[in-house]
């Protein structure tokens, strides 16, 4: 007749040994001097965490159920029900090919500057936190809160923010949607950190917050190359610290089971390329570290050739032309996602595509 009481009591005593054990541990080594600090306290904090996720909800699952989840969804395939599984993108093709952003996967977008990367990652965190409504974070080490902010709205309104440095005096109905985008914006639920040259520890810490106190489903980095480590490894070699970063923020998508979209820069291996391959990207031009592509479930290559033109005429009829090259695809199919680039507006968007003539 108690049964259910008497329950809550082991359970509670459950809790209350696992405390003890993490806090002798933690006092133990912490006497012991830790040879990095930084670490040492992370690895307290998400001791901490996972005893409160273990109070609230087991953490291992049974095979079995798991086995069943995945006969499921293969029923449901079979069945036709073939829509995507993971966080809408907002674009189609790549939404086709990766069927969706997926819990504990990291998309790494990478470009050479200027090739307009912040503003694809904007495009795809707006579709996710204002059309989706799915709470999530941005972790901006380059640019300022109002900055995004400010990109945010206008691009939602498409409006020509830069227009009005030059006297351009907006219409009615361009006023009317840009409150419209302000309104949308300052309703959803989307939180910006911008400390520069955040450390994977202190973003890994903010993260795990932000996602027990308010659930968020997504974060976006802008991006990885100027974050840091403060591990005594990484202090010695640049391309260790980035290795660090890298699997950190794969490990961050894991703990937290949701996806992570990294930016990250290209080295100027396009610039030396001629020909049918003028400035296309390769996986190999990741920025400092190979470990890149390795932690990353998917690597997108941003791509605009009108930035390689030479001939002004060239440049004045570039319409946008732009491609996002999926060179790595862990969980699906590769390749070439057409797009158009809106540069007075920061925007993406879906572009049928053309082959060149042969």
């Amino acid at each position: 007749a108690h049964f259910d009481s008497h329950l809550e009591i082991v359970k509670q005593k459950k809790v209350l040994r696992s405390v003890i054990e993490s806090c002798t541990e933690a006092i133990t080594t912490a006497y012991d001097d830790p040879e990095d600090v930084q670490i040492f306290l992370d690895q307290v904090e998400q001791q901490v965490l996972e005893i409160r996720e273990g109070a609230e909800s087991g953490t291992e699952e049974n095979i079995t159920d798991t086995v069943k989840a995945v006969m499921k969804s293969f029923e449901e395939f079979l069945a036709g029900d073939r829509g995507t599984t993971g966080l809408k993108t907002g674009y189609a093709e790549l939404d086709r090919m990766s069927n969706g952003l997926k819990p504990t996967e990291m998309f790494v977008i990478a470009a050479r500057p200027s090739m307009g990367k912040t503003s694809f990652m904007m495009n795809l965190v707006e579709h996710i936190v204002v059309d989706q409504n799915i709470p999530s974070m941005v972790f901006s080490c380059e640019m300022g809160t109002e900055q995004i902010v400010q990109r945010l709205v206008f691009s939602r309104a498409k409006f020509p923010y830069a227009k009005l440095q030059s006297g351009y005096q907006p219409s009615k109905a361009d006023l009317e949607r840009i409150k419209r985008a302000s309104l949308e914006i300052s309703n959803c639920k989307l939180f910006i950190d911008d400390t520069a040259s955040i450390s994977i520890n202190d973003l890994r810490a903010k993260a795990r917050r932000k996602h027990r106190d308010e659930g968020i489903g997504l974060i976006a980095i802008d991006y990885l190359q100027l974050m840091r480590s403060t591990s005594r490894q990484a202090s010695n070699s640049r391309e260790r610290e980035i290795a660090e970063i890298s699997a950190g923020l794969k490990a961050i998508a894991k703990e937290l089971n949701i996806p992570v979209i990294v930016l990250a820069q290209l080295n100027r291996g396009p610039e030396g390329r001629t020909g049918s391959s003028l400035g296309v990207p390769r996986m190999s031009d990741l920025r400092e570290s190979g470990s890149i592509e390795q932690d990353a479930d998917m690597v997108g290559l941003l791509y605009r050739k009108a930035y390689y033109l030479e001939n002004a005429e060239e440049k004045e009829e570039d319409d946008g032309e732009s491609e996002l090259v999926l060179a790595k695809n862990r969980n699906g199919a590769t390749g070439n996602i057409a797009l158009t680039f809106i540069p007075p507006l920061m925007r993406f968007e879906t572009r049928d595509f053309r082959p060149e003539p042969s």
